[in-house]
């Protein structure tokens, strides 16, 4: 039987076993917490949210989707305008680096029903690393209640739109509307049989060779001729190709080419000749003393003109004056007249006298 002290030795290295077991856990379960435990530096940021969206204290906070703290408190300033709920932050400085002073914070839930945590983005951020108790600007997002809030107008809208087909549906049902007659009307279904009849006789008279489009379909003399045709005009081809035939030579012939080119180049030199002053159109084109003259000239042409309908000279008055008109017609009436006389009786006009000496 084991002595006292024994006894009491045994239980001391009990109790020191399990205290430094407890120790070693202690602090291994801290080490390999989301933050770092209680050995890792760590620093208060904070931000204002509108509203706390069911976050409570405690919840992760995240850095691109990974644990760089928890929330630390979450409570309400009324003084603090439309954003009163803070949310204290403690971090690690492990991630200090990427933390940035304008990062921005938003409240996102794990899946549709998981928990509220802090999310912060650092992805457009290009100040300095975030120090303790900076504030980070927030980025609202919609939560649940609020998409189902936005969503209520279209379910709105989607129960208006299926109580429509529900009606246009009974009407379609009870044969009402050009869809319902189509549907229902016996005499639709008997001119549709009809039509297909038809059509059924067309396809029978058209496989027969009956008809124009018959012939077309069956006849094989339309398709020899069609073969003929294709054959003369793939000969007609093969002579342009080959330079035959006034086509061919158009197609072929250098010759053409050539006469157009120098054609273009004697209509170049003949235009760059009239540009510069050269030959009677030159001349026309740029002379200064020949436009006067021809400016003149009308000028002057203008005024006889202007004369001519006044009726001012000779040619005014043959253009203007109504006796010479008259005049003129007198004399036509009078030797008109003389002429009928003298066909009626020449001798008293037309008198020969022969003298013989």
């Amino acid at each position: 039987m084991p002595s006292k002290q024994e006894v009491k030795w045994s239980q001391l290295r009990v109790g020191i076993t399990v205290l430094v077991s407890s120790s070693v856990l202690f602090v291994l379960v801290f080490l390999m917490s989301g933050a770092g435990g209680f050995f890792t530096p760590k620093i208060r940021i904070k931000s204002y949210f509108d509203n706390a969206s069911g976050l409570r204290q405690g919840a992760p906070v995240r850095l691109a989707g990974v644990d760089i703290g928890n929330v630390e408190s979450v409570r309400i300033i009324p003084a603090h305008g439309l954003t009163p709920v803070e949310v204290t932050m403690l971090v690690s400085t492990k991630y200090g680096e990427a933390l940035r002073k304008d990062s921005k914070s938003k409240l996102t839930t794990a899946g549709v029903l998981g928990e509220t945590f802090v999310d912060i983005e650092t992805k457009d951020s290009k100040l300095g690393r975030a120090q303790n108790w900076d504030e980070l600007s927030t980025e609202e997002t919609p939560d649940l209640q609020d998409m189902v809030r936005a969503g209520q107008g279209s379910l709105q809208n989607i129960d208006v739109l299926i109580k429509r087909l529900d009606r246009i549906l009974a009407y379609v049902e009870n044969g009402q509307g050009s869809v319902g007659k189509a549907i229902y009307d016996p005499q639709l279904y008997g001119k549709l049989s009809g039509t297909v009849t038809e059509m059924q006789k067309l396809i029978a008279d058209v496989n027969a060779g009956k008809g124009t489009l018959g012939k077309v379909v069956v006849d094989d003399e339309m398709y020899r001729k069609a073969v003929g045709a294709i054959d003369k005009l793939n000969a007609m081809l093969d002579d342009i190709n080959a330079g035959k035939g006034t086509a061919g030579k158009l197609i072929k012939d250098d010759s053409l080419y050539n006469n157009a080119n120098e054609t273009l180049a004697q209509m170049r030199k003949f235009t760059e000749d009239v540009n510069a002053g050269k030959g009677t159109l030159g001349k026309l084109a740029h002379d200064d003393v020949l436009a006067n003259k021809i400016d003149a000239t009308v000028t002057r042409l203008q005024a006889i003109t202007e004369k001519v309908d006044k009726g001012e000279g000779t040619v005014g008055r043959l253009f203007k004056d109504p006796s010479l008109y008259e005049n003129s017609d007198k004399m036509l009436v009078e030797t008109r007249e003389l002429i009928k006389a003298i066909r009626q009786d020449p001798k008293t006009y037309l008198t020969i006298k022969l003298h013989v000496f």
